[in-house]
């Protein structure tokens, strides 16, 4: 059975077809990732919940996505079906006890759980054009937008603040295009309709403010157990893009923000993507790289990270390398596609003589798995058929009253539920444009006669008289002394937001590595 310093995943088949020998993942190595995949119905999101639940009582916090609403049930205490006693007496786990865990509910779209935000600036020009499908051209107009507003110290928040730099910078193309390059209308009005069909999909829900605090994923309850984070994404799986985007930004902002801590005796939070796939499908070369790179680097931070996900194929070879606890429940082998995903699920483990590992995986029943784990100094264990224990937690969704309590009574209730909009670009940029226009009408009024001149009949555009006034001198691009100290003032506030404006959200991690 599990100790303190491991989590119980369920016994291994000896060649009698008993289940004896005991299979655990080590906590010391629970930051060394893993993978969990398997078929439709073979048994992911209950090895999925029954890692979370040994994680949150060893006192390590969770957070995982909740695709079809089943994984709620980790919320409440189970109940003795006998189909879970009969598991239970298989694998020889004595006593087998029922328990609630604390768990906080997230929803991006504020329905099923506290909302999570990010301000745009957070996310940065890369995951934005990712999440936005954008050309090259776009993307380096994006680009552009994050360094006009760094320099002239405009916070972007929201969404409208990036609609109004982006309106802005179309007004200044011509002065924008001499300092960074072709700056062209036509694709900052194509960068403004993704933006709309962005807003319509429910993703300005998720960009703004109060900014989701990291620490408050990191939260353990009153008795020592990690909190479960479960993202409610029923609905956001409606928009896969924004699912894949927000979890890299996420597993990118815990890179940024924790300290090295090397090995830790267990992880300091543990995080499971489930439908990895969507996280790599149609993305560019640059971006997987910079996954691998989170994966491999952010194990130092104490972080371990687990994808969820019907094909090992799914996972990139660079990221799949860094995967060292496994857990392969069934595949099918009809197609040739599905024949090479078991040949290659089959390859990644150390052989166990007693079994042919690829057709043991095709006759595995649902609750089944091969797992792998590493053991003392981190080698991988001979795999081994399994049979992952029963879940302590409810199976199954609970009720929306269920859900509702749980969501009133969480540790962060109040923190996050009201948006806040504070004075950003947009505003910013609309003061702007409203003093223009003062400065000019005033302008109009002081230059005398009717406002309205004919070219040649006095006005503007009158010829002077010689010996008379010399001419106003035109207009310059220079900034007034009152402009001046604005912008001073503005920039000096902005500077301590200079670095999370500026980076990009995968971007950053070039630096210094």
């Amino acid at each position: 059975m599990a100790d303190e310093k491991s989590i119980f995943l369920g016994a291994s088949r000896k060649p009698d077809d008993s289940y004896q020998r005991p299979e655990q993942l080590l906590l010391q190595y629970g930051n060394r990732h893993g993978l969990v995949t398997g078929a439709t119905g073979t048994g992911k999101t209950v090895t999925l919940q029954i890692m979370a639940e040994g994680f949150s009582n060893a006192g390590v916090p969770v957070f995982c996505a909740d695709i079809k609403g089943d994984l709620s049930g980790i919320a409440m205490k189970g109940t003795a079906e006998d189909f879970l006693v009969k598991r239970a007496e298989q694998i020889k786990l004595d006593p087998y006890e029922f328990q609630d865990f604390p768990v906080i509910f997230w929803d991006l779209f504020g329905q099923q759980g506290h909302p999570i935000r990010a301000t745009v600036s957070e996310m940065g020009p890369l995951l934005l054009s990712r999440l936005m499908n954008l050309t090259e051209a776009q993307e380096g107009i994006m680009n552009i937008a994050f360094k006009l507003a760094d320099e002239e110290g405009l916070l972007l928040l929201d969404m409208k603040d990036l609609q109004a730099l982006l309106a802005n910078i179309a007004e200044r193309a011509d002065e924008i295009g001499a300092r960074y390059g072709n700056v062209t209308k036509p694709s900052v009005g194509a960068i403004q309709r993704t933006l709309l069909v962005l807003e319509q999909q429910g993703a300005k829900n998720f960009f703004g403010e109060p900014a989701l605090k990291i620490s408050d994923l990191m939260r353990t309850a009153r008795d020592g157990r990690g909190a479960i984070n479960v993202l409610a994404a029923d609905k956001l799986m409606m928009n896969p893009r924004l699912y894949a985007t927000f979890l890299l930004w996420l597993m990118s902002e815990l890179f940024e923000e924790l300290p090295e801590v090397g090995d830790p005796d267990k992880p300091r939070l543990v995080f499971f993507f489930d439908e990895a796939h969507l996280l790599f499908d149609g993305a560019p070369k640059v971006l997987v790289d910079r996954v691998e790179q989170v994966v491999r680097l952010i194990r130092s931070k104490g972080v371990g990270v687990y994808f969820v996900t019907q094909n090992p194929l799914d996972v990139p070879e660079t990221v799949l390398a860094q995967l060292g606890n496994r857990v392969q429940h069934a595949l099918r082998a009809y197609t040739p596609r599905e024949q090479k995903a078991v040949r290659t699920a089959a390859d990644t483990f150390r052989p166990n003589p007693d079994f042919d590992c690829a057709k043991t995986i095709t006759q595995l029943g649902t609750g089944e798995a091969l797992v792998s784990t590493l053991e003392a100094k981190g080698v991988p264990s001979v795999v081994q058929r399994t049979l992952i224990r029963p879940p302590s937690s409810r199976l199954g969704p609970i009720t929306p009253e269920e859900r509702r309590k749980l969501v009133l009574e969480s540790p962060v209730a109040g923190q996050y539920d009201e948006a806040v909009d504070r004075e950003s670009a947009f505003e910013m940029l609309q003061k702007k444009a409203e003093a223009a226009r003062d400065a000019e009408a005033a302008g109009q009024e002081n230059s005398g006669g009717s406002r309205w001149t004919i070219p040649g009949f006095g006005g503007d555009d009158a010829p002077q008289r010689s010996g008379s006034r010399s001419p106003a001198p035109r207009r310059s691009n220079r900034q007034s002394v009152t402009e001046a100290a604005v912008k001073s003032v503005v920039r000096s506030v902005g500077s301590s937001l200079g670095r999370a404006i500026v980076r990009g959200i995968l971007g950053s991690l070039s630096k210094g590595r």
